[in-house]
């Protein structure tokens, strides 16, 4: 231990959790006492209750919530402990089943700090230890919560770092407001006001109020299909915006006072504007980054770096962020120069974007004519299928108007498709660096893949039947990290082994067969 925070743990043995828990449990369950609230005000005016009654009733209820809550709390309190010595964190835990969980400190791989605005205001703060492992195994620790002093003296303990600052510059990104454009680039800015409304109208039955959001409904309805061509153009356009709104709120409370440093021997990641949060991880356990290019936001000239480590391969149940993002949607360049920073990666000598050089990478090699080919072919076949589905249709559905709409699916599938395929064929593309193996793949959501080559620990080789015509295989890269597996897609048979062979010497070749020239 290398600071009076770590001595100060050592000496205290079993630790309690913070017992301002216990203020931040009775202010949570207010929600719970708004729906049960709501519910018993619609119940007790079917039955014509008076106003007295009514009123004592939900007070009663409401008391009743909280102090089971707060109840629940103090037994959860009072049977969890902690503690911290030279060779491993423990907590125990549980009120009727009782769990001992022990995480050795050389095993420690990434420490989580999130504080929501309640645990803010109370100064407490929910610790996740991580062992780099997949966090649906149950391998994280989590102490729920500690005081902000607690936690954050715990963090650098387990990190083994002390108070000093990192040598550098300065911080490797902060937030620039000006990002906050590429948040309407997203499938939020057309998905927003339906789960808006949804959540309205769920609300409004919750109160009693169905009635009212039906007839609402209906009269909406009745204006729609009276005055179509105003009220269809309106309507999309309101949704654009509520959802355009709605992106920007979430940029803004998700990615607020966003900052990436590196610390000595690690990444430190801190944003949010409600609720903190705070992400540290060891860069030795970095295998890699990702640049992530949605189509809305391929266009709009924007990118995300996500990171490529043990352990972060899936975000928390409650969450809806990426666990493994480390940037907001910002500039394309700027991405690639950051993913550089963080994992010596040079950006592609063919990208319409500053290129890192010396780092000797060169440009993607594309994938054979075969790639592309198969693509088109799939997506002709596709087309094929929906348009002998809409003749049967046609065939079968009585009314003339449905006959002639139901051709408009292959149609239009005809285009998207062809799109699909000429976009995907393009993106494809491989290249080995100095470090890393770099691969792209994608059309809607195009990923260029940076993988440490230290981190790959076997190769899976799949050749389907449609492939081998065509002279094409998929080489995976099996890595401990991540998603567990990273695709070399429709690369050329010989161009693909000889891809693996070299990014890991010694490893396939033991099963090659290399012809003699």
């Amino acid at each position: 231990m290398n600071d009076d925070a770590g001595a100060s743990f050592l000496e205290e043995g079993w630790r309690r959790l913070a017992g301002r828990s216990l203020w931040a449990s009775a202010v949570k369950s207010l929600a719970i006492v708004a729906g049960v609230v709501a519910g018993l005000l619609r119940f007790l005016t079917g039955l014509d209750w008076p106003i007295g009654g009514i009123v004592a009733v939900c007070a009663a209820a409401a008391a009743l919530v909280v102090s089971a809550v707060v109840a629940y709390d103090v037994a959860r309190l009072r049977t969890t402990r902690w503690r911290l010595t030279r060779e491993r964190l423990e907590l125990r835990s549980g009120i009727t089943l009782r769990r001992h969980r022990s995480i050795p400190l050389d095993r420690v791989r990434s420490v989580n700090l999130r504080a929501d605005p309640v645990a803010r205001v109370f100064g407490l703060t929910v610790v996740k230890v991580g062992t780099g492992e997949h966090a649906a195994e149950g391998t994280e620790l989590v102490l729920d919560p500690l005081t902000r002093h607690e936690a954050e003296s715990l963090r650098r303990t387990l990190l083994r770092q002390d108070e000093r600052p990192a040598d550098g510059d300065g911080p490797l990104a902060e937030l620039r407001w000006s990002w906050i454009r590429y948040a309407p680039l997203s499938l939020w800015s057309f998905t927003g006001a339906a789960l808006v409304l949804g959540a309205l109208y769920k609300g409004l039955d919750s109160f009693g109020a169905k009635r009212l959001a039906t007839e609402a409904a209906d009269g909406l309805w009745d204006w729609v299909t009276a005055r179509p061509l105003v009220a269809v153009p309106l309507i999309l356009a309101v949704n654009l915006a509520v959802g355009a709104l709605g992106a920007v709120l979430l940029f803004a409370e998700s990615w607020g006072r966003y900052r990436l440093e590196r610390e000595p021997g690690r990444l430190r990641l801190h944003r949010g504007l409600l609720t903190t949060r705070s992400l540290t991880l060891e860069e030795r356990r970095l295998r890699g980054v990702e640049i992530s290019e949605p189509l809305l936001l391929r266009l709009g000239g924007g990118a995300r770096v996500k990171t490529i480590a043990t352990g972060l391969g899936k975000a928390d149940e409650h969450e809806t962020e990426d666990a493994a993002a480390l940037t907001p949607p910002l500039p394309r360049a700027l991405a690639w120069s950051l993913a550089t920073k963080i994992a010596n990666t040079p950006a592609p000598a063919d990208a319409p974007w500053p290129t890192a050089g010396g780092l000797g990478m060169g440009a993607l090699v594309p994938h054979p004519a075969a790639a592309r080919r198969r693509r088109i072919v799939r997506a002709l076949v596709t087309v094929a299928v929906l348009a002998a589905a809409a003749g049967l249709a046609s065939w079968l559905l009585p009314w003339q108007w449905s006959r002639a709409a139901v051709w408009a699916v292959p149609t239009l599938a005809l285009p998207f498709g062809m799109w699909l395929a000429v976009e995907s064929a393009r993106s494809l593309g491989h290249a080995l660096g100095r470090r890393h193996l770099v691969t792209r793949q994608g059309a809607v959501v195009r990923s260029t893949i940076a993988l440490d080559r230290r981190g790959v620990s076997g190769w899976t080789i799949t050749e389907s039947y449609f492939q081998r015509r065509g002279g094409l295989l998929t080489v995976s890269a099996a890595t401990a990290a991540g998603k567990g597996h990273y695709d070399v897609v429709d690369v050329d048979r010989g161009d693909g082994l000889e891809l693996a062979a070299r990014a890991v010497p010694g490893l396939l070749e033991p099963f090659l067969v290399r012809e003699k020239k």
